[in-house]
């Protein structure tokens, strides 16, 4: 996505550092941190979407900014959480999920809507489902840190009914700056991954979530009934009835700009 990235990132320097998982996560973290220490000497603002390494990294002269929207991340907000000058989370962030993230002397600030709602922008869908429905699905590989106690199974017999369009983890074909126009041409959207089911349905798409993921933007879409949660009978029956989406849309991106600006 950067090597491709004219029209939608700017160009800018980009430093690859390793991602401390799996097999010598230690040993890739202490790389990283050597790497991002060298790299960010100097700055005085350092800004952080759930990567604690980099706000550690970070000279102590500079605002380092961590941002987060998903509470269970409790080993990235624990190195976070003492070294960040400001922590900015969304108003429907779940303190009794997030661990200690906020027992810490960095100022909170917080901002209205979700995560979409900076990168996306409201869409109108067709009222009437193709037939048979054009369904996007999207399976998790099941190795994330919390995949063990989150992901439920997708069962086969679900999809026999349906068109389906492939955008499983690490095996999407197609373009991903164009992700978003693909989930909203489809009929409905059956996933295991939180992110994408908030996204489809801030796009207008009938979404069901296979997980037993608890986080705070879900609490925030629990009221929009394009959201159905496990339960494979309410999501055909709102594939024929689809709802409208909210048509409120909160300016998260012009919040999101304000709150650093003005630090």
């Amino acid at each position: 996505m950067i090597e491709y990235g004219d029209g939608h990132l700017p160009r800018r320097r980009t430093i690859w550092v390793p991602r401390a998982t799996g097999k010598g996560r230690y040993r890739k973290a202490l790389s990283r941190l050597f790497k991002s220490k060298r790299a960010l000497k100097g700055c005085d603002q350092v800004i952080s979407i759930g990567a604690p390494l980099e706000i550690r990294a970070a000279p102590k002269s500079a605002q380092r900014i961590y941002i987060t929207d998903t509470e269970v991340n409790h080993l990235a907000h624990k190195l976070a959480r003492n070294k960040a000058t400001d922590i900015i989370i969304p108003n429907h962030f779940r303190e009794d999920l997030s661990g200690l993230l906020l027992q810490t002397k960095a100022r909170i600030h917080r901002i209205e809507g979700l995560h979409g709602h900076v990168h996306l922008r409201p869409s109108l869908r067709p009222r009437v489902a193709s037939s048979p429905p054009k369904i996007l699905l999207r399976r998790l590989k099941g190795d994330g840190v919390h995949d063990d106690n989150e992901i439920k199974p997708i069962t086969e017999d679900w999809l026999s009914s349906f068109e389906i369009t492939l955008a499983d983890e690490d095996e999407f074909s197609g373009d991903p700056w164009s992700l978003d126009r693909l989930i909203a041409s489809m009929d409905g959207v059956i996933t295991q991954s939180t992110t994408l089911a908030s996204e489809a349905v801030l796009l207008g798409v009938p979404t069901l979530l296979v997980s037993n993921a608890q986080r705070g933007f879900l609490d925030f879409l629990g009221t929009n009934k394009l959201l159905i949660r496990n339960d494979f009978s309410a999501f055909k029956e709102l594939l024929n009835q689809p709802e409208e989406p909210d048509s409120e849309w909160p300016d998260t991106r012009q919040q999101l700009t304000q709150i650093i600006e003005n630090l």
